[in-house]
């Protein structure tokens, strides 16, 4: 039978507890879902309240289907928000909300990446926060891509921009920038010309394109993700790797002593500690009185 779970009064069917997600650290469903519900969630939900999620879905582990989603799925409870996201192939379409910590459960028992977009639902396509990936080439790695990020940091305070940084979970970094509502479209072209900047102030370690011919050995900074219609790997989300690596926020004292690719490598296990050591290192995101005004805006 499925366990059904209580969870702030909504009744949740939590399924196959047991199953081994990550093979190689054993890490299980449940494991999985006691990774949001008890130490990801307090931290995580500011980040995703409001913003229309996509979900990769992984449900067999990282090695098995892995598969897209915008829409909300077949048997979604009526009580979990969703929000209107119009498509040009769906003018109709709705994507789903995580308000509290029913729907973040919810979410996480079909075993997903929760990526969101830079703007909230009662703004759509304006923007309130900024964001670089920076993805290397091998053999490049992140932390080639934390050299370029402190450019970007420089660059970025020259015009009054704060930023703030997380790990992709996988072998970038993302680096966050939070705005006054700005159109996406002003953001893009500002990201892209910092793009430039970076690629010709680090010409051996920088590259705005994603042609992969160009890639090898450097940073792919990417500025696209700030597109209205693009979305981003959400800070404390679970990634669909090998391991239950995490999009998990660094300081940027971390960043600077970055000398191994394993020196900002985090799995779920390591979060309660960074927790309760550091707070959320990207509280400031969510907080209106940190947001800047985009230079030009």
């Amino acid at each position: 039978m499925t366990p059904i779970t209580e969870v702030e009064g909504r009744r949740l069917a939590l399924s196959n507890l047991d199953k081994v997600l990550y093979p190689a650290t054993g890490t299980t469903k449940g494991e999985v879902l006691h990774y949001y519900a008890a130490t990801a969630a307090e931290a995580m939900l500011p980040h995703l309240r409001d913003r229309p999620l996509s979900f990769l879905r992984y449900p067999d582990g990282p090695e098995g289907l892995r598969f897209f989603t915008k829409n909300p799925p077949p048997g979604t409870p009526d009580w979990v928000r969703t929000a209107p996201v119009p498509r040009s192939d769906d003018p109709d379409a709705r994507q789903v909300l995580a308000q509290d910590l029913p729907s973040l459960m919810w979410a996480a028992n079909l075993v997903v990446e929760f990526h969101t977009h830079q703007w909230r639902q009662d703004s759509p396509a304006v923007a309130d926060r900024m964001v670089f990936d920076l993805d290397p080439g091998p053999p490049a790695s992140v932390v080639e891509c934390c050299a370029v990020a402190l450019w970007l940091r420089e660059r970025l305070a020259r015009d009054g921009l704060p930023s703030y940084g997380k790990t992709s979970g996988s072998k970038g970094l993302h680096l966050l920038v939070p705005l006054e509502p700005t159109p996406s479209g002003e953001v893009t072209a500002y990201a892209k010309t910092l793009a430039l900047e970076a690629q010709a102030a680090l010409p051996g370690l920088a590259v705005h394109r994603m042609t992969r011919a160009l890639r090898p050995g450097k940073v792919f900074v990417d500025f696209s993700q700030n597109a209205a219609a693009k979305t981003t790997a959400a800070p404390y989300t679970l990634r669909a790797k090998g391991s239950p690596t995490v999009s998990a926020p660094v300081t940027w004292d971390e960043i600077e002593a970055c000398g191994a690719p394993d020196d900002l490598l985090f799995l779920a296990g390591d979060m309660a500690a960074r927790l309760e050591r550091h707070g959320d290192l990207l509280g400031p995101l969510t907080d209106p009185g940190q947001a800047r005004p985009l230079p030009g805006g």
